[in-house]
């Protein structure tokens, strides 16, 4: 019998005999099948870093870096254009009194369309009246769903302007030679650990998905779902945001499915005496320290914080975990691209 959680402890507070009787409740862990991963149909992603992936990378990372130049030719797309304006409806000048100041890349989809081509090929101190129909969506009450004029004065034309890409460039990353291909070997070594992370979160995703999908019939105790049901709830909420009561009720089906995978894998490790890989913990250890600006501090962190390491012991041992089931199942590998993986939103 192994309890899920510290009990919960009733007592009237009275002795009798000299001794005090209480009562200790607590839920344990439930008898789980035996699991038979042969039948499993896994799907196993394979993807490499290539050459364009790099040259991707190290040009996102310039377009991060991206300058501003004032021009004075008329705006074009792609130019950051600042302005001044006000709008006047049938019945509301805003602001009351005085322009209020906006800026945007155009062609960027930030402003209204009418506004975005208006002010193509319009230059510094130009000025311009046109009539724009505010959808009814609109951010701004007060314009949502009325036609109204809008008068703009153009204050800035500015043009984009990317760094080269020398050693002064590659010095801001702590490549110290500023060489290239020193700074390319860098790069690679960062996406091949972006890749191979996000490799096994799917493995992991795809066998825990498999697994409770054929154990329904698990007993997932109270405690653990209600914990994780509160874990997922709290996704993309501010740090110390408490979820809805309806938000927490919406993710107890997924969380049930969590907490089913997690059983199972756990009792998979039990009787397969898998145990966390301590190269690989180590290894993990590092990879997430090399993010840091202090990489050896954020070693020692987790060398004397037990919790940190137990929690890292864990990941480990899912990952082995996952791993075993996917070469004891029927696993076919499909092969993608680094964009694919880590990028899908880019491939439409």
């Amino acid at each position: 019998m192994r309890p899920v959680a510290a009990p919960s402890i009733s007592t009237n507070g009275q002795a009798e005999n000299g001794e005090i009787a209480y009562t200790a409740t607590f839920e344990v862990f439930p008898e789980l099948p035996a699991v038979d991963v042969t039948a499993l149909s896994i799907e196993r992603i394979e993807a490499s870093v290539s050459d364009a992936d790099i040259d991707n990378m190290i040009e996102t990372l310039r377009k991060q870096r991206t300058r501003l130049q004032r021009v004075e030719r008329a705006a074009q797309a792609g130019d950051h254009v600042g302005f001044e304006y006000y709008t006047q409806t049938a019945d509301l000048r805003l602001p009351a009194e005085g322009m209020d100041r906006g800026s945007s890349v155009l062609g960027s989809g930030v402003l209204l369309a009418e506004i975005d081509a208006a002010l193509l090929g319009q230059t510094q101190d130009a000025e311009l009246e046109l009539d724009v129909a505010f959808p009814a969506e609109f951010r701004n009450e007060q314009l949502a769903g009325k036609l109204a004029r809008m008068h703009l004065r153009v204050l800035t034309v500015q043009e984009p302007v990317l760094p080269m890409l020398n050693a002064e460039f590659v010095r801001q990353f702590g490549i110290d030679s500023g060489e290239l291909e020193d700074f390319r070997r860098e790069v690679r070594a960062n996406l091949e650990r972006e890749l191979g992370a996000a490799v096994i979160a799917r493995l992991k995703g795809e066998v825990a998905e498999k697994l409770a999908a054929a154990h329904p019939e698990v007993t997932v105790p109270k405690a653990m779902l209600d914990a994780e049901a509160q874990a997922l709830a709290r996704m993309g909420l501010a740090q110390d945001a408490q979820p809805a009561p309806e938000r927490i009720e919406a993710a107890r089906a997924p969380a049930r499915i969590r907490v089913i995978a997690a059983l199972l894998m756990g009792e998979i490790a039990r009787r397969e005496g898998l145990q966390p890989d301590p190269r690989r913990v180590a290894t993990l250890m590092a990879s997430i320290a090399s993010t840091y600006e202090d990489p050896q501090q954020v070693i020692e962190l987790y060398q004397r914080d037990q919790q940190l390491l137990a929690n890292l012991r864990t990941r480990v041992l899912e990952d082995q975990v996952a791993e075993w089931v996917a070469t004891h199942a029927q696993t076919t590998a499909r092969t993608i691209s680094f964009d694919e993986l880590l990028r899908p939103g880019r491939n439409g």
